[in-house]
């Protein structure tokens, strides 16, 4: 395939991720005052991110397609079978993407949409068989790039868990975020994949032994080297998750400056406990009982002064 090929797709499925969670936010209305009567603005910008969203998808499902198809026929040419069964699955996965953007496209282009769920439910079934295929894609079970497969199962699922949640809660905005935010990593996956099997980035004492354009395979020389480059491989996903979580935070905190949260209930931490230790550093050397007992008797003696308080007086003379 090429690293040309994991970059563009890398690069693709970013932009996609992107434009997602841009739809996403758009359907979050702004705060406005309650004399201000509703305006259809958010609907219209919610509509025009849906068109953008599933033209591109629709664009790169068929680039996708198109790849499948030189793959298949240089792995005719080479007379690579594995090849050749691999990259029909590719093409019926990209088809599914490809009616799942076709149809989001009609809905938003005319006046009777097709249902959420109908979209959702193809979505669904298109990630689930790209999910399926990279678990059960084996072409050599001690390659490299099996361990690259199995870390992207990650974000592929995370698409399918939001697309659930989306099927659940259609009016739910956070299922289309998590989403993109999915697409996002499966796109800088495809981009470390591309730098780490195609480039001389790769890992020491390792190589790439390609049968066609679609079918490869990574080996190292010994068994250490095996293992240092999963751990690399490991290390790399781990650094791509923490882009992701500190694009997600940074995400997350605009979608709520756009939402206008209410912080006026909010405690600092610790503030329940800082009072508590504060009543509780009040003390007097004298016990409960006396304090008590000491009350009950300056009680006793005028009924109309308090149990607790003490009558100052001046000279040594009390207030009469």
């Amino acid at each position: 395939m090429g690293f040309l090929t994991f970059a563009v797709a890398g690069g693709a499925l970013i932009l996609a991720g992107s434009l997602e969670a841009i739809a996403s936010s758009a359907t979050i209305p702004s705060p406005s005052p309650p004399t201000t009567p509703p305006q259809s603005k958010p609907q219209t910008t919610q509509s025009k991110s849906s068109f953008i969203y599933f033209l591109f998808t629709s664009l790169l499902s068929l680039l996708f397609i198109l790849n499948s198809l030189l793959s298949l026929s240089d792995a005719a040419t080479s007379n690579d079978r594995v090849g050749s069964a691999q990259q029909l699955q590719v093409a019926a996965i990209a088809a599914l993407f490809l009616l799942y953007s076709f149809t989001g496209l009609l809905s938003s282009l005319t006046a009777a949409p097709f249902p959420p769920s109908l979209l959702n439910l193809i979505g669904l079934f298109a990630f689930t068989e790209e999910f399926m295929y990279f678990y059960l894609q084996r072409k050599d079970t001690v390659g490299i790039e099996n361990r690259y497969f199995d870390l992207l199962l990650v974000p592929i699922l995370v698409c399918v868990v939001s697309t659930l949640l989306e099927i659940h809660n259609p009016e739910s905005v956070f299922p289309k975020l998590g989403r993109g935010v999915g697409l996002v990593l499966q796109g800088l996956w495809f981009l470390q994949m591309g730098v780490s099997i195609y480039t001389q980035w790769m890992a020491r004492g390792c190589w790439m032994k390609e049968r066609s354009r679609g079918n490869y395979t990574v080996k190292c020389k010994g068994h250490s080297e095996y293992h240092r480059a999963r751990a690399i491989a490991t290390l790399q996903f781990n650094c791509h998750l923490a882009l992701i979580v500190v694009l997600v935070v940074g995400v997350y905190s605009v979608v709520v400056r756009r939402i206008g949260g209410d912080f006026s209930r909010y405690k600092p931490l610790g503030a329940e406990m800082q009072r508590q230790v504060e009543s509780q550093g009040r003390f007097t050397l004298d016990s409960d009982d006396d304090g008590e007992e000491e009350g009950r008797g300056e009680g006793n003696v005028d009924g109309n002064k308090a149990g607790g308080e003490v009558e100052l007086g001046v000279n040594g003379y009390g207030a009469h």
